[in-house]
């Protein structure tokens, strides 16, 4: 992993290839490499590092119509030049990029070295690309790429490239997101529809085990039988201005400040349902599955990361206001083990991307034992929205900080939303849910509210800046948000942080408290309250530093804290929207105070597609 970019036209690729890899670049990467088409040979320059140490080394009058790039995040081999893509053959005859993870490679590699293979990097990319050699020296190159793929085992987003045949380019896709950009005598191939929207809306998404064998002329798409089958070329709604600044320092800062929007999108067309006694309280995502959500008796959500905090958030207001027994489940772990899921059981993924690659093979497995499958996820068209049984978009728009923040803002929107279907089919009478959906319209206002008084959190992350070490801590709602506050100052500061339910500090994390350990206590008025307050006395009394999250109005939290940030008032349900807003611009300001590039966090990608 992690970017990949193709084209094949009229015109010279190169300038192409390079603005999509710089469009890719907030996926988070450690080298980058592209390779052209020129007359009957191909050329290929690698660099390590940013896409600017690549474009140093390619003088710009370089010329192809055929090309292919990507940005690697390093799984086999460190970042080093010959561990860059693209790779090539023993001949150099055949070029080829890759997301995802050979998982026999080890076994393929060894096969092909008694074959006379000479490899030349750590990766297991590598192994592909003299797999297709040896086996094109009987076949077609369209057989050996096909017969290549079959022997693979794990995941691969492939673009490929010969000189054998330079006016074709050809990709193949398992596990590992990749689309196809229907131009004017031009394709674009990526793994992201950021690199493409500037060149057509127009696109084709490929599904897994399908090859396409690409030409200015057109294009023709090979199921995992090898059949041609006809695919519908879908309009996306990306504009080239969402994918920019928009004068903001960083693409992490114009997401904090979108999330009031993120959350006003996530319910327009959809609370609404909710006010009114004479409509259907159910999303339209969800109609198709209307019957089957009145039958399950249980939920499990799997997510990852910031969704799976999300997810956590969701089960408190799935299980108060719906009664429907929730579970969350890291979704890494979930086909690992031995479920108990029946066709009495939703099971509900969360993710960004909608391709987080643990998240999709868990809803896979879902569906074999029968359960009920759906999704909330932000990217229109991705894997997980085409293989659930019915979902929710998001519809943030794109997110391209690394570290996500609107993203979960519209994630725990579409939970409310969610909830609030389950109740009314169960134990929520009109007049509860209209409350609620009333309250939870207010809040777009309420973070805008704390977006105003941001200077106030930037002041006391330069005060904090310099602390190595932290304890985020809450109870019921404010618990995934301490989580949540944990995992974005570990991402952004690269400090070490740790979120825990406030009531289990004193089981043994209130050992590490001491003067240079602060406490970042999430505290609104609610009913756990004086609970939470009796963990801040805990560190008091042991001089531990506390900064807290508290509602407006609370002057009495001041005699125990050092510093506080207020949030406005709002239903204990609904303080996760303000409250995870403080912790992502606190992380933020806290990791600029330290000089660090906040959009491309050290070895992470955007969006993980590799178990």
């Amino acid at each position: 992993m992690c970017g990949i970019v193709g084209y094949i036209g009229k015109r010279n690729a190169l300038p192409v290839l390079m603005d999509g890899l710089k469009r890719l670049e907030y996926r988070g990467y450690d080298s980058a490499g592209i390779s052209l088409v020129q007359k009957k040979r191909i050329k290929t320059w690698r660099a390590v590092g940013r896409v600017s140490e690549l474009e140093k080394k390619i003088n710009i009058e370089e010329m192809g119509n055929v090309g292919i790039a990507h940005t690697r995040w390093a799984t086999h081999g460190e970042p080093s030049e010959k561990n860059a893509h693209p790779h090539s053959d023993c001949g150099k005859n055949i070029s080829l990029v890759h997301n995802g993870i050979i998982e026999n490679y080890a076994e393929l590699k060894k096969l092909l070295s008694k074959k006379g293979h000479r490899f030349s990097s750590e990766t297991d990319t590598e192994v592909v690309v003299h797999l297709i050699e040896e086996l094109a020296k009987k076949k077609t190159f369209m057989e050996a790429l096909t017969e290549a793929v079959r022997l693979l085992e794990g995941t691969y987003g492939l673009a490929i490239i010969t000189s054998k045949e330079p006016g074709k380019l050809y990709c193949a896709r398992k596990g590992s997101p990749l689309i196809l950009g229907v131009g004017t005598d031009e394709f674009i191939v990526a793994s992201d529809a950021s690199a493409i929207v500037s060149h057509t809306k127009k696109i084709v998404y490929l599904e897994d085990g399908e090859i396409a064998e690409i030409s200015p002329d057109g294009f023709n798409i090979f199921n995992a039988k090898n059949h041609k089958t006809a695919k519908q070329i879908f309009e996306v709604n990306l504009t080239d201005e969402q994918v920019k600044k928009q004068g903001f320092p960083h693409f992490m800062l114009k997401e904090i400040f979108q999330q009031p929007d993120a959350v006003r999108n996530a319910l327009r067309g959809r609370v609404e349902k909710f006010l009114s006694e004479d409509g259907g309280p159910i999303p339209g995502g969800l109609l198709c599955v209307e019957k089957r959500l009145k039958k399950i008796r249980r939920i499990v959500i799997v997510a990852c990361g910031t969704s799976y905090y999300a997810g956590l958030a969701g089960k408190y207001l799935l299980e108060e206001f719906s009664g429907l027994p929730t579970e969350v489940e890291s979704a890494s772990e979930f086909r690992y083990r031995k479920n108990t899921i029946d066709e009495h059981t939703a099971v509900l993924a969360i993710s960004q991307s909608g391709e987080t690659a643990d998240t999709l093979e868990a809803i896979r497995e879902a569906k074999l034992k029968g359960a009920l499958t759906l999704g909330i996820v932000n990217t229109v068209g991705s894997t997980i929205a085409r293989e659930t049984d019915a979902g929710i978009y998001c519809h943030a728009g794109p997110e391209i900080g690394v570290a996500s923040t609107k993203a979960f803002s519209s994630q725990l929107s579409i939970l409310v939303l969610l909830t609030l279907t389950l109740g009314r089919q169960r134990r929520l009478s009109f007049s509860e849910s209209k409350a609620l959906a009333t309250e939870l319209q207010k809040i777009p206002e309420k973070i805008e509210a704390i977006l105003r008084d941001k200077n106030t959190i930037k002041k006391l992350a330069k005060k904090y800046a310099h602390f190595s070490d932290w304890l985020y801590l809450g109870r019921k709602y404010s618990f995934p948000i301490a989580l949540e506050g944990a995992l974005k100052i570990k991402e952004i500061s690269y400090v070490h942080a740790e979120g825990y339910a406030a009531g289990e500090m004193k089981h043994g994390p209130i050992a590490l408290i001491d003067e240079k350990f602060p406490s970042f206590f999430i505290a609104p008025t609610d009913s756990v309250y004086e609970k939470t307050m009796s963990g801040m006395q805990e560190v008091k009394a042991r001089k531990g530093k506390i900064l807290a999250v508290a509602t407006a109005g609370n002057k009495k939290i001041k005699d125990l804290v050092d510093d506080v940030v207020y949030i406005p008032a709002a239903p204990e349900a609904f303080s996760s929207f303000l409250s995870a807003t403080v912790t992502h611009l606190f992380a933020y300001y806290v990791g600029t105070a330290k000089g660090y590039d906040v959009d491309r966090p050290r070895n992470l990608a955007k969006s993980v597609t590799v178990e």
